[in-house]
């Protein structure tokens, strides 16, 4: 659909969020105040009342999104054993990201083309579609199936929000609007895993999915109508929208067969890395921005940051339920322990990153976080030594969701600096699917160990070592490659609230 077919619901409403995207703010000076010298008003925060309605429908979204993440990853271990399928445990992650690649590569350049509004509608029924589908799972196929279903209409909310921030929020607030996004994860890190646990004990697992449907609707209509209020871009230079579907489903199905080739025996195995790896390849290179498999310096490095920030830490946290439930022996309760202890970490980084902007650059900020992910995670593995009180390890991997929240978010507000803002649905794709797939391959590779591990010796505990050494290995490169990054060092947030 081009540019000039707009409907009647994208176009640019009398009064609404003003559209802050490009970096150029014009003729406002900003002196020692945050005032322009010219008399003019400071940037308007989140909280402005212009951005009020926008900044609370994606905190709400989000929030959505946080609860199924939380509740799922923590009954995991239930539901292999329920249906009988450790084998394809790290599927149930990668197949969630490997439909969210798909998903985020055709919200973005959609996002683009006609605004937010209708990815997102699209989006999220998917992702309701996709929880009823894991509700009512026979087996661990099918949950897999409904698993990327979910990615698949998930995949248009990190698009969304990241062309929406680009777009209608100023340079200087877009550290503070995803440290408030990251916020919106505290809630559900902190009732989330307690209360899936305590549903799938006494419900059943089942109910932790389907009972997040009603949520969808009400979540997702309210952050729709204050996206009607956010213009689409008036010039647009992106590829069209199939062949781009059609590179990101090669991406997608071609990890898919190297996963695959990963746990199965090792000629067929073989030949499906092998066909996977050349299905995938030139779209990737397509898909992300030039030089990134290299991490070239600029915005290529940023990009290819992510993917390895996304590989260690994902790769890790999808296992550590099941590391304080099968190697420690310890009730699912205990593990969300874990897991809330992370989620409140992560956006303590997150706010911590917020408020360094304007003083030190985004790489040391992202290069830090991923020395603390590296760490975290090795001080972690030490859940597998039974002498050690279950508490260090829990701890150690708090400091793990710390160094992600000084981490995440620079790396998005970096590109999208570096981007001009009719191409800021493109960048986010480009970010979110270097996510995507780094998370889709470190669960996989995760999987594939904890398979063998359980086929060879009864127990995932050596596949579980596999999974947490390659993990502080990739987070340690990835402080490596975030050195080529820009220097950029953002705009100071000011908090001064605009005139209505």
């Amino acid at each position: 659909m081009s540019a000039s077919n707009r409907s009647p619901e994208n176009e640019p409403p009398a009064k609404g969020p003003p559209d802050h995207g490009s970096t150029d703010h014009g003729s406002t000076e900003r002196g020692p105040s945050g005032r322009g010298s010219r008399g003019q008003t400071a940037d308007p925060t989140p909280w402005d009342p212009r951005l009020r309605a926008l900044t609370l429908g994606l905190v709400s979204t989000v929030t959505l999104i946080a609860f199924e993440a939380m509740a799922v990853i923590t009954v995991l271990p239930k539901v292999a054993e329920d249906l009988s399928g450790l084998s394809l445990y790290g599927w149930t992650t990668s197949g969630f990201f490997l439909g969210l690649l798909v998903g985020v590569v055709i919200a973005g350049a959609e996002s683009d083309r006609v605004g937010a509004a209708r990815p997102l509608t699209a989006g999220l029924v998917l992702f309701g579609a996709g929880l009823a589908v894991a509700a009512l799972a026979p087996n661990m196929w099918i949950l897999v199936a409904g698993r990327v279903l979910q990615g698949l209409g998930g995949g248009a909310v990190p698009a969304i929000l990241y062309a929406t921030i680009g777009r209608a929020y100023p340079e200087s607030q877009r550290p503070r609007m995803f440290a408030v996004t990251a916020t919106a994860w505290v809630l559900p890190g902190l009732i989330g895993p307690a209360t899936a646990a305590l549903v799938a004990e006494h419900a059943g697992w089942r109910w932790v999915f389907g009972g997040l449907i009603p949520l969808v609707a009400v979540a997702g209509t309210g952050t729709v109508r204050a996206l009607r209020g956010v213009p689409a871009p008036t010039t647009v230079d992106v590829a069209p929208t199939a062949p781009r579907l059609i590179a990101a489903l090669r991406v997608s199905v071609g990890a898919g067969l190297v996963l695959a080739g990963l746990t199965g025996r090792s000629a067929p195995g073989l030949a499906l890395i092998a066909v996977g790896s050349v299905l995938a390849y030139q779209p990737v290179r397509a898909l992300l921005p030039a030089g990134t498999l290299r991490a070239r310096p600029g915005i290529a490095a940023a990009v290819a940051a992510r993917g390895l920030l996304t590989f260690a830490f994902f790769g890790t946290d999808t296992f550590v339920p099941l590391a304080i439930t099968a190697a420690r022996h310890e009730p699912t309760i205990v593990a969300s322990a874990a897991v809330t202890a992370v989620t409140v970490t992560w956006t303590t980084g997150s706010w911590t990153q917020a408020r360094l902007a304007g003083r030190v650059p985004g790489r040391v900020l992202i290069g830090t976080g991923l020395l603390a992910v590296s760490a975290g995670t090795a001080g972690f593995a030490l859940v597998l030594v039974d002498a050690v009180a279950l508490a260090v390890p829990i701890a150690c991997w708090a400091v793990a969701g710390l160094g992600m929240g000084l981490a995440y978010s620079p790396i998005a507000s970096l590109v999208l600096a570096e981007t001009p803002p009719e191409r800021h649905g493109t960048a986010s794709s480009a970010v979110t699917l270097s996510d995507n797939l780094g998370t889709a391959l470190g669960t996989g590779l995760g999987g594939a160990a904890v398979a063998a591990s359980e086929a060879a010796n009864g127990t995932p505990d050596l596949g579980l070592a596999t999974v947490f050494g390659l993990t502080v290995i990739v987070a340690a490169l990835g402080a490596l490659v975030v050195r080529r990054a820009p220097s950029r060092i953002f705009p100071a947030a000011d908090s001064t609230p605009a005139a209505s």
